[in-house]
């Protein structure tokens, strides 16, 4: 342990799992910008592309609440240094099916679905970290970095993927995806520790701070925890964010799925000018998650979590409702990248109270509970990456935003029966301190 001085080490862990984000964002979404090479090459359909985000989701969401539980378990060091080597493999897998196979589509989707597997610890393994390390009043802050790598790694994704396409074609996007995943696992792994104790270079003095802000401590090493089914099952509160969540899910995977080949198909613009207009609601979205984490630990620490946590959920969670059904009417499509950009961030300003609200409630079993509820999100997800380009071929565009549109308007009104202080189970003593 560190000896003098007040060390920072968990905001320098915090902005690794930030990387960490980036790099997962970049390889889950790198598929929607080379989709469209992807579907020359294999004379594929928008509606069969779709299948490769709807497999993905599919065993993302499966394996949420499993890989929380595991990251309960094992801890987020090994998990998440694990899950990054995982999800690098199946990325340089997407590259390798062969152009000329009569199967191409299953071995697409078996390979997306695997590495929505490996992908399904992130979260959960990153909350079970901001349970362990993270003081309750920092949880919002720290939230708002680690999600702001999803706008990051989405929003540098279309000049990147369309950049190195262009030069090399859309596999070598891929290899390089996977091998920067591979650094960024290493360094993990050689930088991170389970607990605040463990860790050679925190001081006495983070060391203390942090644990006169844990409100739940962390699972017990070595020892499988037995999350409390029934509670947590039975729990309105629990249910009320996964719900939220999957509307959450349903909006954001349509930006992640669809927006780029929406402006190139829809909107007339071109490969390169859609990819920097595609960047837009990706940066709304770092921007307003670390907006909302910051708003939401001020108003938490003034008025308390109700208002910090549910409010700036439900305020954020309406807004996008509005905004999105406003810009999906707008005729240029400058102007309708900007309004529906800012209703993604928006939808983002909301994202940090999810994961602190069921840090709080769930303490040990952070990974597992949000594990839970981040699986409403991906069924969403998986619903709208199927169903999106069946409505907009059938109904018109339009129509598809404002399905999204209604779902956030129920998933905002969702937060005014969540009580962030309903704890699932009675605080244990911290492991250490």
């Amino acid at each position: 342990m560190a000896a003098g001085g007040r060390s920072r080490i968990r905001w320098l862990l915090v902005f690794w799992i930030f990387v960490i984000s980036v790099v997962a964002f970049l390889d889950r979404t790198n598929v929607a910008i080379a989709g469209i090479d992807i579907m020359k090459e294999y004379r594929l359909t928008n509606t069969e592309l779709g299948l490769f985000s709807t497999a993905f989701l599919l065993g993302y969401a499966l394996s949420q609440a499993p890989g929380g539980w595991l990251a309960d378990w094992l801890g987020p060091r090994r998990v998440l240094a694990g899950a990054v080597v995982w999800w690098g493999l199946f990325t340089a897998l997407t590259a390798a099916v062969p152009a000329g196979t009569g199967h191409a589509l299953a071995l697409f989707a078996g390979v997306r679905f695997l590495l929505g597997v490996g992908e399904a610890v992130m979260y959960p393994a990153s909350n079970q970290f901001v349970a362990r390390w993270i003081p309750s009043h920092e949880r919002g802050l720290a939230n708002g970095w680690i999600f702001a790598g999803v706008g990051v790694g989405s929003g540098i994704t279309p000049p990147l993927i369309t950049a190195v396409t262009l030069r090399a074609g859309w596999r070598w996007s891929f290899w390089i995806s996977a091998a920067l995943g591979m650094v960024v696992g290493i360094v993990w792994w050689a930088i991170a520790r389970d607990q605040p104790a463990e860790h050679p270079r925190v001081s006495a003095a983070e060391l203390e701070e942090i644990a006169a802000g844990l409100t739940l401590g962390g699972a017990v090493p070595g020892r499988a925890p037995r999350p409390p089914w029934r509670k947590i099952f039975r729990s309105r509160d629990v249910l009320a964010i996964t719900l939220s969540y999957f509307s959450y899910g349903y909006t954001a995977w349509i930006f992640f799925s669809w927006f780029f080949i929406y402006l190139a198909r829809v909107r007339g613009l071109n490969l390169r000018t859609s990819s920097y207009y595609a960047m837009l609601p990706f940066l709304a979205m770092a921007v307003g998650c670390y907006a909302g984490g910051w708003l939401s630990d001020v108003l938490t620490r003034r008025y308390g979590k109700r208002v910090g946590r549910c409010g700036v959920a439900g305020l954020g969670i309406g807004l996008c409702a509005v905004l999105i059904a406003v810009g999906a009417r707008v005729a240029g499509p400058a102007a309708a990248s900007l309004v529906l950009a800012g209703g993604v961030g928006a939808l983002y300003l909301a994202q940090s109270s999810f994961w602190a609200v069921t840090a709080d409630l769930a303490g040990e079993f952070s990974g597992t509970v949000s594990g839970i509820m981040n699986m409403g999100a991906q069924f969403g997800g998986a619903l709208t990456a199927f169903l999106t380009p069946m409505m907009a071929e059938r109904f018109g565009w339009t129509a598809s935003f404002m399905v999204a549109a209604a779902c956030c308007a129920a998933g905002s009104l969702l937060w005014l029966v969540v009580n962030p202080d309903r704890r699932l189970v009675r605080p244990p003593e911290p492991a250490w301190g």
